[in-house]
């Protein structure tokens, strides 16, 4: 028998490489982000109580609409527009299964699709797998800024998406609302769809307002939004996420999605839906993330390690230069075996491996785990 995968060639994620490094070697994980404190009790007695109370069998297949009516509401809340709870949101398992759905619905052999790298490492893969080619353009070290002439050069008549994310994975930075502003000239009398991948739209720092597709008119009739309760709500493995768009778009999205997870977890969707009816608990996120983001700079200062503060996520990317010549990922293995720290290297998110020499770092873990990262990273 004679085998044909769509995807070859595909590597063991970087994620389960360092992760399962720092297991073996008993080292500080600052890889993988997901963050070492528990979640909210109020949320999961939420969750035990909709068990309890009977959420148990399937939730309608675009999700509980209790939820998708507390998320329309989060969105009039932030951003003064809203997305019509029966039509227009659909709950997921997660965004990353919405950004491979989207992708599935609408792209098809030799479509191309503009990727920015360093990329989280989805996009990729499930372009390809659909039998679209990923037009990577690169974002530059150290500020990782859109280059808008190149991408207006590199947008065709094969263009069918733009995927963009912000606040930016993996290397922190966000948005501005002139970007947000280019990206809606140059898509405006097209067909290209706008994926905006904001998973972390409240962790964003120093007063800075999160540039969401839909604040703009010409941008929210041609995106999908994705984000995550996971990354929202310090709870990853619960794998529950939701995207929202303009009508027309959400029924082709729900016609793949049916068939591929039809319905996500209830109970959880249910606890997620009397969670969100108090908005602190997602408003008071970027003061919380701020916090840990300057607390772990201040305690590695005295390090010979590089850094502009993180503008959003729970990422800071940390430059090694004056430290090491060593190839990124050399140097992530070897701090996590000799020295007990695990981290990422951003070139494994780069076209041909860029190596930028600079590692990302996960903040989003207890005092007592920062404090002794920065001891170790106060040693190299």
């Amino acid at each position: 028998m004679q085998l044909t995968p769509k995807l070859t060639n595909v590597e063991t994620s970087i994620f389960t490489v360092m992760s399962a490094l720092a297991n073996k070697h008993n080292a500080i994980n600052l890889s993988q982000g997901f963050p070492n404190f528990k979640s909210d009790q109020k949320l999961i007695d939420a969750v035990s109580k909709a068990m309890n109370s009977g959420y148990n069998q399937y939730a309608p297949m675009a999700g509980n609409i209790e939820l998708r009516e507390a998320i329309s509401k989060k969105f009039e809340h932030l951003y003064n527009t809203t997305y019509h709870p029966e039509t227009e949101i659909t709950v997921t398992a997660g965004a990353t299964q919405a950004i491979f759905t989207i992708i599935t619905t609408f792209i098809k052999p030799n479509d191309e699709v503009i990727i920015f790298k360093p990329a989280y490492d989805s996009y990729q893969p499930s372009i390809e797998a659909n039998g679209g080619k990923a037009i990577a353009i690169a974002l530059e070290a150290p500020h990782y800024k859109m280059n808008w002439k190149l991408i207006e050069q590199r947008i065709n008549t094969k263009t069918k998406m733009i995927i963009i994310n912000t606040p930016h994975n993996p290397s922190g930075t966000v948005l501005s609302k002139n970007d947000m502003l280019k990206l809606q000239e140059l898509t405006n009398g097209t067909d290209i769809i706008v994926l905006s991948d904001e998973v972390y739209e409240h962790i964003i720092f120093d007063g800075e307002q999160h540039q969401s597709a839909c604040l703009f008119s010409g941008l929210k009739q041609r995106s999908f939004i994705t984000a995550s309760f996971g990354k929202t709500f310090h709870n990853t493995g619960w794998k529950v996420g939701y995207c929202c768009a303009p009508k027309a778009l959400m029924e082709a999205f729900r016609a793949i999605h049916q068939f591929n997870v039809f319905s996500v977890h209830h109970p959880t969707q249910k606890g997620l839906a009397d969670y969100l009816a108090e908005p602190n608990h997602y408003l008071e996120l970027p003061h919380f993330y701020q916090e840990k983001r300057d607390a772990f700079l201040n305690l590695i200062k005295a390090s010979r390690f590089k850094f502009t503060p993180s503008k959003g996520t729970y990422f800071q990317v940390l430059d090694y230069s004056e430290i090491t010549n060593d190839y990124d990922l050399e140097f992530a293995k070897r701090l996590t075996i000799d020295d007990g720290i695990a981290s990422i290297p951003l070139s494994v998110f780069n076209d041909n491996r860029r190596d930028d020499k600079v590692l990302r770092f996960c903040f989003a873990k207890t005092t007592d785990t920062l404090e002794q990262a920065a001891k170790i990273l106060n040693t190299i």
